[in-house]
């Protein structure tokens, strides 16, 4: 099988899937997706330096301050 760490395959896929099927049941399974996407994306964004929320507004206070002179 060709297969390099880190990479599954189509049949290591399947039983993954079935097994956090009958773990988690079929009504938990696209929480589970949602939650797993954005904690992704987040870790996207921070990665590339990207910055959301009350940081955004940290960064415009210490524009400000250095506009000014503070």
């Amino acid at each position: 099988m060709l297969t390099a760490f880190g990479f599954l395959d189509v049949p290591e896929l399947a039983i993954f899937l079935v097994i956090a099927l009958v773990v988690f049941g079929p009504g938990k399974l696209p929480d589970i997706g949602k939650s797993l996407g954005k904690g992704i994306a987040e870790f996207k964004k921070a990665a590339e330096g990207k910055t959301t929320g009350s940081n955004d507004e940290e960064q415009k206070d210490k524009h400000k301050d250095e506009e000014t002179g503070n």
